[in-house]
Parts: C-alpha cells; structure tokens; sequence
C-alpha cells in the first residue's frame, strides 16, 4: 500500500510539473510578437518561392491601392451635378451647362461634356446619344484598367504556394532516400517548409481577394450611377431642345 502512494506522490509531482512547463511554454510564445512569429515563419519558408509570394503580395497591394484611389476620386455626387446642368441648361443653355461639366471632376462630368458638346454644335440629340453610350464605355474602360492584374495575382499566390509544397515533398523523399530512413526526424523539416508556403499563398489570395472584392463593387457602383446619371441627361437635353 505504502509502495503505491509512493507511486500516486511521484506521478502526481511528474503530472503537475509537466503541466508548468507546458504552461511556461505557452507564455514564452505569448510574450513573441505576430511580427516575429510572422518573420521566423517567412524565413523558415525558404526564400525561393516565399520571395516570389511577397512579390505578388506587394504587386497585387500596389495596384489595388493605386484602383482604390483612383476610383474615390472619381466618385461624384450624381443628383448634384444633374440638378447643376439642368439650372445651367435653364439660366444659360448649352454653353453653360458645358462650363459646369468642364470644371467638374470625375467620368459623369465627363460623359455628360460629351453630350452637351454634341448638342451645341448641333448635331442633334441622337449624336448626343451615341456619344453619351461610346463615352461611357471608355470611362468603364479605365474604371476597371488593371484591375484583372489582381484577379492575376489571387490565383497565382496560392499555385506558386502549392508547387511550393510539392517541390518541398520532393525534397523530404530525396532526404529518406539519401538518410534511408523513413523516421520523421527526416523528413519534419522539408514538410514543414513545403506547408509555408502553402499557408503564405492562401493568405496572400485571402488579402488581395478582400481588396479586389472592394474595387469591384466600387466599380459597379459608379457604373450604375453613370448609367442613371446618362438617362437623366437625356431626358433634360430633350426638354432643353423643345
């Protein structure tokens, strides 16, 4: 009896110590910062394709910031600019419903010179029509210019992650066959390194996937109001000429 208490005490001591340093390690982890464990994973990754990886993370950010920019600076306040053309329309007609325009900033303005210019040179409300819709497609056009260099880079990270991974597992066989050893002491290092990359691909897609998301929407939201702001025109250009 006296042997098993013996045995209880000494597991019991062995239990609770092994619990201490467990908890003692957790702290240790704790106290290292997202941007340390990030660095220590990056540089255990390997160079070679997490290098690449963070180009197309950098590319990706440059370009959807440079979208981003470029695309709230061309938002405008559409019911502004219409009720600003038809109090020019009424007070000093076509030329200076152009003026406005002209010194509005953004692609609705722009469209919207198009068509007053078409009307004061004469050329009827159907050439007003058809420069309207032709200039609207341009201004989409650069709307959306190099926005299909994103959706690039979103599917790219992750495939470069992946052959980052299968080059990896070649690597831990080549160790087994060289170690002729099956032991995971021998191929731990190459798996782990294979699984960076992977993991560094998906987080690269999931971050530009979020910014490309937002650019898209953004997009379609000024679409749509150039496209509303366009029959609006019309219909004061049409009231304008009777």
């Amino acid at each position: 009896m006296k042997k098993v208490v013996n045995i209880l005490t000494v597991t019991g001591f062995m239990f609770f110590g092994a619990i201490q340093s467990t908890f003692a390690a957790e702290a240790e982890v704790a106290e290292k910062t997202f941007h340390q464990i990030l660095k220590k994973s990056f540089i255990e990754g390997g160079p070679g394709f997490m290098g690449i990886v963070l180009i197309t993370l950098i590319l990706g950010l440059a370009i959807a910031i440079e979208r981003i920019i470029y695309l709230n600076m061309a938002t405008t306040n559409t019911k502004k600019l219409v009720s600003g053309v038809q109090d020019a329309l009424e007070s000093g007609g076509v030329e200076a419903a152009k003026e406005l325009c002209r010194n509005t900033k953004g692609p609705v303005a722009s469209i919207f010179y198009q068509g007053l210019k078409r009307v004061g040179d004469g050329e009827g409300l159907e050439a007003a029509e058809k420069a309207v819709v032709g200039y609207g497609g341009v201004q989409m056009g650069l709307l959306e210019k190099n926005v299909s260099w994103v959706s690039l880079f979103i599917a790219l990270a992750p495939m470069l992650g992946f052959m980052g991974t299968v080059i990896g597992m070649i690597g831990a066989f080549d160790d087994i066959a060289v170690a002729n050893d099956i032991s995971p002491a021998v191929v731990a290092v190459g798996i782990k390194v294979a699984l960076l990359t992977t993991v560094f691909g998906l987080v690269v897609a999931i971050i530009l996937q979020i910014f490309y998301n937002y650019i898209i929407s953004k997009v379609d939201s000024i679409v749509n109001n150039m496209e509303d702001a366009s029959i609006s025109l019309m219909d004061l250009l049409v009231k304008h000429t009777k």
